[in-house]
């Protein structure tokens, strides 16, 4: 009787139901198409992020390097040792330093009680300042910084450290203002009326409190602001040249005079101290902290 169910007919009921083919869902076909799009346009900023700096570390080591050779055809270190000789290196260093460090201080200074009202306080008027400030990146520097050097003339501050270090500051008023400004928002008022009711002061409140809840953020304003001011160029040649050299603008005259080798060194010990510094704070900034600052209500 087995072998006659074996060798049943074609079309004889065998019990066995053919499964039948699933459709491909067309929400599914999206989904897949959408990631293959994502994929490519991540490939290609991947590429365009980390191309030119590939190009650079290559550069910055190849002795001969012609087209069409994926590679350079010879190596040296001679361009390394001609810009760390070169005169006036050490002296641009110490300038980029002095500038932006006084530079972010002023913008705290400024900058930090008016975050601290954007915040923490609902005024008329709160989110034209916002907008206006933020607004403010949208024009050409160039042109902003030649209405200064003008403005400078008439106050003589062309030529001077105050002049540079004004100019510098100026670049660093809505990351010192936006980025602070959600972090002293994001503390809860529950934690700030708790200490109240046990008779904390207001001093007390600020300094144990909200500030220390928003210090993180502010942090990584401060970061964000020094190395802003450490690799401003633009206004800082127009204002502070050719009394007051500082390394981006001294690297201008390098990529202009000097073999591109050279330029390329540069820009890696230019690199140097802001990739030392976005690592000290990558913590805050994957914690959320800088996306924080452009969500103000």
């Amino acid at each position: 009787m087995a072998s006659m169910d074996l060798m049943a007919p074609p079309g004889a009921n065998t019990g066995l139901a053919l499964a039948e083919p699933v459709p491909v869902r067309p929400s599914r076909v999206k989904a897949r198409i959408g990631r293959v799009i994502a994929g490519i346009l991540g490939v290609l900023l991947l590429i365009f992020i980390l191309g030119p700096l590939v190009w650079m570390g290559i550069a910055a080591f190849a002795k001969q390097w012609k087209y069409p050779s994926m590679l350079p055809q010879s190596w040296t270190l001679s361009f390394w040792s001609q810009v760390f000789s070169s005169q006036g290196l050490l002296p641009a260093l110490g300038l980029s330093v002095r500038f932006a460090v006084l530079a972010t201080l002023a913008s705290c200074v400024i900058c930090l009680p008016a975050a601290y009202a954007m915040g923490r306080m609902r005024f008329p008027g709160r989110k034209v300042i916002l907008i206006g400030l933020f607004a403010t990146n949208a024009f050409p520097k160039m042109g902003l910084f030649v209405s200064i050097a003008t403005l400078f003339y008439w106050m003589n501050l062309m030529n001077t450290q105050l002049g540079v270090v004004i100019v510098q500051a100026l670049g660093t008023v809505v990351t010192m203002t936006w980025i602070p400004a959600a972090a002293f928002a994001s503390v809860p008022p529950s934690l700030i009326e708790a200490a109240r009711d046990a008779g904390a002061g207001r001093l007390r409140v600020f300094f144990s409190i909200t500030f220390r809840l928003a210090l993180p953020g502010i942090m990584v304003a401060v970061v964000l602001a020094f190395l802003a001011c450490f690799d401003e160029a633009q206004g800082t040649y127009l204002i502070g040249a050719p009394n007051y050299i500082t390394l981006p603008t001294k690297m201008y005259a390098l990529a202009v005079n000097a073999p591109i080798q050279s330029a390329a060194v540069f820009a890696i010990v230019l690199c140097i101290p802001s990739i030392i510094l976005m690592l000290l704070v990558r913590k805050s900034v994957m914690g959320g902290q800088l996306a924080e600052g452009f969500q103000l209500k």
